[in-house]
């Protein structure tokens, strides 16, 4: 399976709603604590596993994530420690990218969604404890969500609903909006610790899934959210990021800071259906392809990113 090298620290990998071969990869210099970043545009090769980076965008600060538009085959954003969010058109010549700079978080920011519903505009979170919402045709953002504690970590739009979304923060709470509302609809308070990742199933809008620093993942039902559907116990360290499988209601994938990828179906009693131990460093991006079933890939602070079938060897040549 092909491998790309990266010069900075991983933070986060995507799979291109258009291109079934193309993924964005966000690093960070210095695993992210000082330094620059660089966002990498690859491609798989049709014949070989090879991995060829088609651009790559360097910024002054580290990029924590990444999110490609869902109406614009050639545009992504990235989400950069200065706050800011920079947004890039790789059909235009590099001196043209960055298309803008949107400035207005006063801290990092940490996790981007765009809306798969509406298709025209995305979400950020951001370390200075908020969530603001985008369009690509203004300069200035549409609203600010504001009533988490501490750190906005992770941001997941509902993939039925086009108005709710969800986040996840530091202060122990998954929050659920509605961008029609004046404040959250509801307040999940899922896990004793930090909460790093949510993400909404793709079959059944009424599913939730966090993953948080107490190395667990529970799987909520927003009709009745007082006890989890499923807890899921397997991860050595802190969950970081977590993602429902756009084509098996109960298969979601999890990375972690104890360096691997793990494979769940939450419906079972034995939920761990595959455990990938390929990297050397913190495992902290990992998506599933929404136009090839079982495609999986994952990055880490080894500077690696791998690109696999479900069920194969990710490090296999």
């Amino acid at each position: 399976m092909p491998v790309f090298k990266t010069p900075f620290n991983g933070y986060s990998v995507r799979f291109s709603p258009f291109y079934e071969s193309r993924l964005a990869v966000a690093t960070a210099q210095n695993f992210g604590i000082l330094g620059n970043g660089r966002v990498h545009v690859i491609d798989l090769s049709p014949n070989a596993p090879i991995i060829n980076e088609l651009i790559a965008y360097d910024t002054a600060d580290g990029v924590y994530d990444v999110a490609w538009s869902e109406s614009h085959d050639s545009v992504l954003v990235a989400a950069t420690a200065d706050g800011s969010i920079k947004v890039y058109d790789t059909a235009l010549p590099p001196h043209s990218n960055p298309l803008r700079s949107l400035k207005e978080h006063v801290r990092e920011v940490h996790g981007l969604d765009y809306n798969p519903t509406r298709r025209d505009s995305f979400l950020s979170a951001s370390w200075d404890d908020s969530v603001k919402l985008w369009t690509l045709d203004r300069p200035a953002s549409l609203r600010t969500f504001r009533e988490h504690a501490y750190c906005v970590y992770s941001v997941a739009w509902n993939p039925k609903h086009a108005d709710v979304f969800a986040s996840a923060s530091g202060d122990c709470t998954v929050r659920i909006w509605d961008v029609r509302e004046p404040g959250s609809t509801m307040i999940i308070p899922g896990h004793e610790n930090e909460i790093l990742s949510c993400d909404w199933n793709k079959y059944d809008e009424c599913l939730i899934a966090s993953a948080s620093v107490d190395k667990s993942i529970k799987i909520w039902d927003v009709r009745n959210y007082r006890v989890p559907v499923s807890v899921l116990n397997g991860h050595g360290y802190a969950v970081r990021k977590i993602k429902f499988s756009p084509h098996r209601r109960n298969l979601i994938v999890s990375c972690s800071y104890d360096m691997t990828v793990c494979l769940w179906d939450f419906m079972i009693e034995d939920a761990l259906v595959g455990r990938y131990d390929h990297h050397t460093e913190f495992a902290v991006g990992v998506d599933l392809s929404v136009l090839v079933d079982g495609l999986m890939a994952s990055t880490g602070w080894d500077e690696l990113v791998y690109v696999w079938q479900q069920g194969m060897d990710p490090r296999a040549a």
